[in-house]
């Protein structure tokens, strides 16, 4: 099998990261596989340099620019739902004759995350699954929806008529295609899109002792994930700037934790007993101390693994509908749902006075990550999505 991802194997600092490196690992107790590096983050040449033990990495493919700029292409993305490089960025024509040569050798080719495909000039692949992570058109619904001013709201609504058609469009350039939920699951059927289609949620690592919370005192709210990402950002830009505020009028020693990448630099907000970390090598133990962690995301799409990661290790959640969307939760059950900034500072005040209801909620939600959410749980999903595609080829 050839894996064709835009994250090094070996390489695991972000939810992507790991859901990629994971499934390869899934890949791997079926056959031999071997990956291609679709270097779109960049920064390749740091991890080309670390010698994978699990993985035969076949090499890996630079990324280049295609900005629509011009006339042309401007008008062929938006009237043309097969024009290449929807993103403004992919590889060369000499790229693409290696890797579909190389392709062409293999029984089945997995493609992580739609994105990746989408770097190549070409429109099908035979013998192929996509793990499409983020459903495109469902992302542009969501900015959409957010969107105050007339010209956003417009610009949005471009983007997002020409990512349905283009995902009306999958079944003819995949043989078979993976999303993380029911719910993208539906959606893409609603869309008309009658390709094989398997769910494979997002998960993480069992830990390997059992959790044990310890909210720190003074009272710790925390959020995990990497700043250079709009959703994440935005986000945690709200919080700050409509929910921070009545928290702190309600625990006026609260302290706001941000961690993950370049949360220590300009991307990140500032303000009152905010801290920001940067990368957290342990954060298991940084978690630990959280009254909650806050998934106060506004636009996005798939499913968040900061939220598996929190049930992995018995940490509240505090979540607006948006940032849960796709587990399969409820307000109360296994986190705390909220959308208005009043509701959501409630809940995160809630979380800290009564520890009690949030240790309950919070073990619901470890009970649901221990059968559907760890990695071994997800394991048989992989191998049955590529077991289809060998199937069907056949």
């Amino acid at each position: 099998m050839l894996f064709v991802s835009p994250y090094w194997p070996h390489k695991a600092t972000c939810a992507s990261e790991l859901r990629s490196r994971h499934t390869a690992l899934a890949l791997m107790e079926m056959g031999s596989v071997d990956v291609v590096v679709v270097d779109a983050e960049g920064g390749g040449e740091e991890w080309e340099t670390i010698s994978p033990k699990e993985f035969h990495v076949a090499g890996p493919v630079q990324v280049s620019n295609y900005p629509n700029t011009t006339i042309r292409r401007k008008l062929g993305w938006v009237l043309n739902p097969r024009s290449i490089y929807p993103h403004g960025c992919g590889v060369d024509g000499d790229a693409m004759t290696r890797v579909a040569r190389l392709a062409a050798d293999y029984d089945l080719v997995w493609f992580f995350k739609l994105r990746t495909p989408n770097m190549f000039p070409t429109w099908a692949w035979p013998r192929s699954v996509v793990d499409i992570d983020d459903v495109p058109s469902t992302y542009e619904q969501s900015v959409w929806n957010s969107s105050v001013s007339i010209r956003d709201r417009l610009l949005a609504g471009v983007r997002l008529v020409n990512w349905i058609r283009r995902d009306r469009l999958l079944g003819e350039r995949f043989s078979v295609l993976a999303v993380c939920s029911e719910a993208d699951r539906a959606y893409l059927r609603r869309l008309g899109v009658t390709t094989p289609l398997h769910v494979i949620p997002n998960g993480y690592e069992r830990p390997t002792v059992m959790p044990v919370w310890r909210p720190a005192d003074p009272p710790r709210i925390g959020f995990i994930g990497i700043f250079d990402y709009q959703p994440n950002r935005e986000g945690v830009e709200w919080f700050v700037r409509h929910c921070w505020p009545l928290v702190k009028r309600a625990v006026p020693d609260a302290r706001l934790r941000l961690a993950g990448r370049y949360s220590d630099g300009d991307l990140a907000p500032r303000g009152p007993d905010i801290d920001g970390l940067g990368w957290v090598a342990d954060s298991t133990s940084e978690l630990l101390t959280w009254s909650a962690m806050i998934v106060p995301v506004q636009i996005g799409a798939g499913t968040r693994g900061k939220i598996a990661q929190a049930f992995s290790l018995k940490c509240p959640v505090v979540s607006t509908p948006l940032g849960a969307h796709g587990y399969g939760v409820a307000n109360g059950r296994e986190l705390f749902l909220a959308q208005s900034p009043e509701d959501f500072a409630a809940a995160c005040v809630r979380v800290i006075r009564r520890k009690e209801e949030a240790r309950e909620v919070a073990e619901r939600a470890w009970q649901r990550f221990l059968t559907q959410w760890t990695w071994e749980a997800i394991k048989p999903r992989v191998w049955a999505t590529a077991e289809d595609c060998l199937r069907l080829e056949r």
